[in-house]
């Protein structure tokens, strides 16, 4: 059954896209060539966007974050859907000449506000020294200088809850390698899994989850603490939901790191069950077809209100929040305009 929209106001993008004066023909060859820097995937013709307009065809998630960055406007006001709380709502627009166009903000500024999106989940970690950290490597990155003792950062959250999008930033940001448990092991787990009589993409097996996934885990760490053991900092992008839910296992791997001089920060990206229903259906994996098969089934199984038993930072990426200040910060060091 096709999701409603009840909150989506189509005319508020017709509204964006004269204000700026664009015809449709422009603003086609403007969302393809956002979308070519920030890597969606989309199309992006004047029969699309019409559709978009007269509300008779809701964008997707990478048409609607691609609007975000042409009109430099949050998802809310452009009409996608309610405001979340802080965030400004539509307002009337005064339309403005066609020759004026949006300043970018500072680049700091930026990466600043989207790092904004982590807060403290226990208070015992300090959010500002991770920021701190973060900023103080993307500002040795560009300047092409090396970096201080090695630092890993696990970003953990439910499939299609934006931990991939997330830890791609801060990768782009550091310059630290990103380990995405998924691109190092998968061809292995499928192989696998049929090997071993299971199928190729089954992620819910009592045979997956008792043979294969402490695998897949321990190929993830040992990759981790070869760079560690080395002095090179590191993203490690996985659920980790089964690990965050252990105090011993959370415990070991800060004082391991602690032994070896690695700062460790945890951070839990949660999302509201529609949005990661969303961006799970619109990626197509194989591996995800049964979550969309038994939907329902699927996500009785999710605590949306999980945190990881021990120290650890949280971003809200509600409705696709913080992916929006992701693709803003991105589009500011880019240099991206209209």
């Amino acid at each position: 059954m096709a999701r409603k929209h009840p909150d989506w106001k189509p005319d508020l993008l017709r509204m964006h896209r004269e204000e700026i004066g664009l015809t449709l023909e422009d603003t086609g060859e403007k969302l393809r060539e956002i979308a070519e820097r920030h890597g969606f995937n989309i199309a992006a013709n004047f029969q699309t966007i019409w559709g978009h307009e007269k509300g008779s065809v809701y964008p997707g998630p990478h048409y609607r974050r691609a609007y975000c960055r042409l009109y430099r406007r949050n998802e809310a006001q452009l009409g996608f859907r309610k405001a979340l709380p802080g965030e400004d709502a539509p307002v009337p627009s005064v339309p403005a000449p066609a020759s004026v166009e949006r300043k970018l903000p500072d680049q700091p500024d930026a990466v600043r506000k989207a790092l904004s999106s982590i807060r403290e989940g226990t208070d015992d970690v300090d959010i500002e020294a991770l920021r701190s950290r973060v900023v103080n490597a993307w500002s040795r990155h560009t300047a092409g200088a090396s970096t201080d003792g090695p630092t890993v950062i696990l970003v953990g959250g439910y499939a299609g809850s934006g931990k991939s999008e997330f830890a791609k930033f801060l990768g782009g940001l550091t310059g630290w390698p990103i380990l995405d448990k998924d691109s190092l092991t998968r061809p292995l787990v499928d192989q696998l899994l049929v090997s071993l009589g299971g199928e190729a993409h089954d992620r819910r097996s009592d045979l997956y989850r008792e043979k294969v996934r402490p695998l897949e885990y321990r190929c993830l760490m040992e990759a981790a603490w070869d760079n560690l053991n080395s002095g090179i900092s590191a993203i490690l992008d996985a659920p980790f939901i089964a690990e965050f839910a252990q105090p011993e296992w959370m415990q070991r791997f800060q004082n391991r790191c602690r032994s070896k001089r690695v700062s460790v920060a945890t951070i839990w990206v949660e999302c509201d069950l529609e949005s990661m229903r969303e961006y799970i259906e619109f990626r197509g994996a194989a591996r995800d077809a049964w979550k969309m098969e038994a939907w329902e089934e699927y996500a009785s199984g999710l605590d949306l209100k999980f945190r990881p038993q021990g120290p650890h930072f949280v971003v809200d990426n509600s409705l696709g929040a913080a992916v929006a200040l992701v693709d803003e910060a991105r589009d500011v060091l880019s240099g991206g305009g209209l």
